[in-house]
């Protein structure tokens, strides 16, 4: 049998470490790892068009999957377009191993061509960062990167030289068990006999729950029925707690709405939940509320507000220890009060926002999202660029448990949401994956639609179409500047989806919408919905503060978006049928 080279035994660690595909570009110095794959059945190279795009299909996989993804990039400027999304990745707490070849060892540093240096330039958005410059470092560099990526929830990077990369690997290499899970984190007993003591002394208690929830959903229903609690959350808390919830009171942030910033703000004790909310202008200062703050991420303690009490462990494994020593409450006034307000918050929306809107031209862009969350499947995984789009998801897809939203959450990067459609999609092609994509986020990455028709990945494209950047106008509004610089001159993205060889159809009637999706949902291959929105669809309120209008984290949560909450309403309005009347 002939021996490994360095490349060779690469794809094959990260085919034992689950790997079934490398995103990424080929490029000569990649040449060796390429041809490893193309030998090896158990991993599949697949071809984007631009290596931003593999950063983040790999991460969107390994948010579905919760398992190690993987991408790739040539020497010098192939492995620098990966850096914007495995920044995403990172942020998203996604396991991602990313390969940076890198030019022959023996020019290292004499301004080679291409010559760049990835073991400096990947510190900042990965756990792990090295590089292999002697064949003795294989096998173990690349499982101490696994393990490091998987283990801590993030992107390690390895750089390969394509010198070393063609070199025979060692014969006797030691391969460790690789980690390919991670564990549960208990709190210390300290810290919980605190926190019950906090949580039996206090009258008012409201939960904020963040992405750190998931898989908790029931331990966390059960904590507030004990303690009759309204549960407020960020939006990357939404899809693992709003779904199934009698205590919902909303969302605070940028894009809030609800009864979420009244009930962190009037109780007595606030417990965060998994969640690192970056945004601490809408948290209470702390010297009028005790916050207790939970997360598996000790880094992340303390960093949003001052704490009374932070908390290292696991959301589920927390509430599993408070469920059964916490004192039942049975006062639930507060509770009711909250969800009264949130009721009737987001009815004064709906009742200002939904006069003849699906007569409206050009089309209320919340109208689409409404009319897109009632035809998709309940299992679809929604991906959502940053932006306008972000509002719309956040106020009308509904969480029911089995559907997902990937998007920028984080780290905030445009044209996040076609490509992190094509990890979504290689996960299960049998799964509807739909882009809720703005016409700014769409064209930046339009090149990998390419890759949707290549390898017919059934991706289905909601094209938001207002040919602005709107989240952008809305920003310079806030700040009193008149917009400059935000008009897309766009084509027809139906007829260039239809030239690019997969479906395509233009929506510029409310009355066509609903059909129009149906068709491309029922279409075996790639789809895009070109849909005119309308770009006026934001209002300011009439009075804004001063204080307010210095930046767009005090100012946007008290902007009036032009649109509704779908069908959040009836949920809140089902909450209160048995609620005493006041």
């Amino acid at each position: 049998m002939a021996r490994q080279n360095v490349a060779e035994q690469f794809v094959d660690i990260l085919a034992r470490a689950g790997v079934q595909r490398l995103y990424g570009v080929v490029g000569d110095s990649l040449n060796p790892v390429v041809d490893a794959i193309r030998r090896n059945a158990a991993i599949d190279w697949v071809q984007v068009r631009h290596e931003e795009a593999a950063a983040f299909a790999a991460g969107a996989e390994a948010q579905i999957t919760g398992k190690l993804a993987a991408c790739a990039g040539s020497c010098g400027p192939g492995n620098l377009h990966l850096i914007n999304g495995l920044y995403d990745a990172h942020r998203s707490m996604a396991p991602v191993l990313a390969l940076a070849s890198h030019i022959p060892t023996g020019e290292i540093g004499l301004g080679y061509f291409q010559e760049t240096h990835p073991e400096r330039l990947f510190d900042e958005c990965s756990h792990y960062n090295e590089m292999i410059t002697n064949p003795q470092q294989m096998p173990r560099l690349v499982q101490t990167a696994i393990q490091h990526a998987v283990g801590r929830g993030g992107v390690s990077v390895v750089t390969l030289p394509g010198d070393i990369a063609s070199l025979p690997a060692p014969t006797k290499a030691v391969e460790h068990a690789l980690l390919t899970s991670r564990p549960t984190v208990r709190p210390g007993d300290l810290e919980i006999d605190k926190l019950v003591s906090m949580i039996d002394d206090a009258d008012r208690v409201t939960l904020f729950c963040g992405s750190g929830t998931a898989g908790a959903h029931a331990e966390v229903m059960e904590f507030a029925e004990r303690i009759k609690s309204p549960i407020g959350h960020a939006l990357r808390g939404k899809e693992w707690i709003q779904y199934d919830n009698k205590f919902d009171v909303g969302m605070s942030g940028l894009l809030g709405y609800g009864a979420a910033y009244e009930a962190t703000h009037e109780c007595d004790l606030l417990i965060l939940l998994g969640t690192d909310f970056p945004y601490n202008a809408f948290l209470p200062d702390g010297t009028d509320v005790k916050i207790v703050q939970v997360d598996v991420r000790p880094e992340r303690l303390g960093r949003r507000s001052q704490l009374d009490l932070a908390v290292w462990g696991d959301v589920r494994e927390t509430l599993r220890c408070l469920n059964s020593r916490v004192r039942m409450k049975n006062d639930r006034r507060f509770l009711d009060k909250m969800l009264r307000k949130h009721a009737d918050a987001l009815e004064g929306v709906v009742k200002a926002y939904t006069r003849k809107v699906d007569k409206h031209i050009p089309i209320h862009p919340e109208y689409v999202a409404s009319v897109l969350d009632e035809v998709a499947d309940d299992d679809a995984i929604f991906t959502v660029d940053t932006g306008m789009c972000n509002v719309w998801a956040a106020r009308y897809l509904s969480p029911n448990g089995r559907r997902r939203v990937i998007g920028s959450f984080s780290h905030g990067s445009m044209a996040n949401a076609m490509v992190q459609a094509v990890g979504a999609q290689f996960v299960d092609r049998e799964r509807q994956v739909v882009s809720m994509s703005g016409d700014g986020g769409f064209t930046m990455l339009m090149g990998d639609f390419l890759t949707l028709v290549q390898y017919q990945l059934p991706v289905k494209i909601v094209l938001f179409n207002n040919s602005s950047l709107g989240m952008v106008e809305l920003e310079m509004l806030v700040a009193g500047l008149p917009s400059y610089g935000t008009t897309n001159h766009n084509p027809d993205f139906a007829a260039v989806a239809r030239a690019a060889g997969a479906f395509g159809v233009r929506v510029e009637k409310p009355k066509q919408l609903a059909g129009a999706l149906k068709d491309a949902f029922k279409h075996k291959g790639p789809a895009l919905v070109d849909v005119v929105t309308d770009p006026n669809a934001l209002s300011i309120p009439p009075k804004i503060s001063a204080d307010m209008v210095q930046g767009f984290a005090l100012s946007a949560g008290k902007i009036v978006l032009d649109g509704g909450v779908g069908r959040m309403v009836q949920m809140a309005r089902s909450n209160l049928r048995n609620l005493p009347r006041p």
